[in-house]
This record gives C-alpha cells, sequence and structure tokens, in this order.
C-alpha cells in the first residue's frame, strides 16, 4: 500500500544517509530541472549541515526530485522515502562543508510553521487561474483566425457570384463614328 504525500515541494536529502529534508519552492515557470547551480549548492549545503552523520562526513551526494516523485509506503519508517521513478532524481555532490554559505543562510533563517496544506490549495487555485487566462486568450486568437478565414472566403466566392459579374462586352463601341471621332480629337 502506498501512503499518500500531500502538501509537497520539491525534496532535497543526503543519500543513503538520514538527514533534514529540504524543499524549495520554485516561482511559477520555474522547472525542477533547470534550477541554477548556485541554487543547488546552498541547497546541498543547508542539507550537509542538518545532517547528524552527513555534516560529519565529506564528499557526500545530496539528491533531489520533485515531490511527486516521493514515494512512501506503510512498512517505512518516519521520514523515509522512495521513489516512483529512479530517473527523475537528481544528485550534487558535496566535497566539504563550506561554513560561508551555512553561516549566510542561517542568518536569513526565518522559522515559520505554515499551513502548508491551504498554501497548495492557493497555489493551485492560482495555477488554474493562469491556465485559465491562457485558455481565453487562445480561444480569442482561434476566434479572431475562424472569423478572418470566413470573411475571406466570403469574398472569394462573392467575387465569383454571377449577381456580382457585370460584362463589358461592347461597352466600348459607339454608335456614331463620326462623334466618336470628334470627340478623339
Amino acid at each position: 500500500m502506498v501512503v499518500r504525500l500531500t502538501n509537497g515541494f520539491h525534496q532535497f536529502h543526503v543519500d543513503k544517509l538520514s538527514s533534514a529534508h529540504v524543499y524549495l519552492r520554485l516561482q511559477p515557470g520555474e522547472s525542477w530541472a533547470s534550477i541554477p547551480q548556485a541554487l543547488l549548492d546552498d541547497c546541498a549545503q543547508l542539507v550537509k549541515a542538518n545532517s547528524i552523520e552527513g555534516n560529519k562526513k565529506n564528499d557526500i551526494t545530496i539528491i533531489y526530485t520533485p515531490w511527486a516523485n516521493l514515494k512512501k509506503t506503510e512498512g517505512m519508517d518516519t521520514g523515509q522515502v522512495t521513489f516512483h521513478n529512479n530517473k527523475q532524481v537528481k544528485r550534487v555532490y558535496v566535497e566539504k562543508r563550506a561554513n560561508e554559505i551555512v553561516n549566510r543562510l542561517n542568518k536569513t533563517k526565518v522559522e515559520k510553521f505554515p499551513d502548508l496544506a491551504q498554501e497548495k490549495v492557493q497555489r493551485d487555485k492560482l495555477d488554474r487561474q493562469a491556465s485559465r487566462q491562457k485558455d481565453l486568450q487562445q480561444d480569442k486568437i482561434n476566434r479572431e483566425a475562424s472569423a478572418k478565414a470566413r470573411k475571406a472566403k466570403e469574398e472569394i466566392e462573392n467575387l465569383f457570384s454571377e449577381r456580382n459579374m457585370v460584362s463589358n462586352y461592347r461597352e466600348t463601341e459607339v454608335e456614331d463614328i463620326d462623334a466618336a471621332e470628334e470627340d478623339f480629337m
């Protein structure tokens, strides 16, 4: 049986060691696969610093994956997870603890106890609104394009309509040749 993990964000933790899980909240439009290296290094140092075993060791690997890829079954211990798709697990190598990074991050540390369920509902609502706006824009563009195509088709059909056709046969012929020659000169 799979236990459902709810209200999550992208997760980082020390591979094969007990560690703190760091969750990264990306900005709208950002992809977990294109996280900047500087941000990955900051997250990796934070994970290493908050891992009892990982903090004492050098040359460790930090793994990260999208929250939706985390898999938890009933038999697992607290904090233990596995993955639905191992191809979605990426790794960051940390040679040693960088105190300047950890100190910089600790100076900006703000401890909050957010309602993650409510934040997820709000984020999903904003995502749906953005998607709806995009769909409305696309519908408007499609309607304008079809109206333009319909108008062009009507113009072509009207061009070849018999009621709009006029013959110019004998239009330039005159009854009196002498009068036409006089007008010409």
